[in-house]
């Protein structure tokens, strides 16, 4: 019983100075003459000690010129931004254009003159009959989208929907989901104002 707890007492004595050599090590490099977790939280405290200098360091003059510089919402048309994604201003980006109907999902992406690079819709995925009109065909088509996208060198794109379908937020995600790094979202489904006479109403 002797020799058991002594070999069991040198294994545990043998791992922990395995465990304490780097700890050690680091103390050292550290400059520190300290044994155990004594160095790691000085560090701890010396890093704190430093972001706590850099917080004070912040004057209103440079929160009021950051808070100018920096704006939640994409530029207007005509008005310039510092902005820039993959060095490119807002109006130089890809426009992914996504058409919701009740039937289908089309999505296009074209550059910012509005030449078509990439097309695809829930159709051209495979998908048939009423099972075209789901999300999920509209989600495998912003994926099938956003691949082909990058496979022309497409990063950063903003995103214009028309329509109310099921698949306008499905086929968004498809793009994020794809790769793509989408800047803003703006919808342009056509509200009617009561200026036109509406179609006949359908017989059933």
């Amino acid at each position: 019983m002797y020799k058991l707890n002594s070999a069991l007492s040198c294994l545990l004595r043998g791992t922990n100075q395995q465990i304490l050599e780097p700890l050690t090590a680091a103390s050292r490099t550290l400059g520190g003459n300290f044994v155990g977790l004594r160095p790691l939280s000085r560090t701890a405290a010396r890093l704190q000690e430093a972001e706590t200098q850099t917080e004070v360091e912040v004057t209103p003059e440079t929160v009021k010129s950051r808070s100018k510089d920096f704006s939640h919402y994409p530029p207007l048309p005509g008005q310039d931004s510092a902005l820039r994604w993959d060095g490119k201003k807002f109006e130089d980006l890809h426009i992914i254009h996504v058409k919701a109907t009740y039937n289908n999902t089309h999505i296009q992406v074209t550059d910012n003159l509005g030449q078509s690079m990439v097309r695809t819709s829930c159709g051209t995925e495979g998908f048939r009959n009423s099972k075209k009109s789901t999300p999920i065909a509209a989600q495998t088509a912003g994926i099938s989208a956003a691949s082909k996208a990058q496979a022309k060198g497409v990063t950063f794109a903003r995103v214009l929907v028309k329509g109310l379908g099921p698949g306008r937020l499905s086929a968004i995600k498809g793009l994020s989901m794809g790769g793509l790094q989408i800047v803003s979202i703006t919808d342009n489904t056509p509200v009617p104002h009561n200026g036109c006479r509406p179609r006949k109403a359908r017989r059933m």
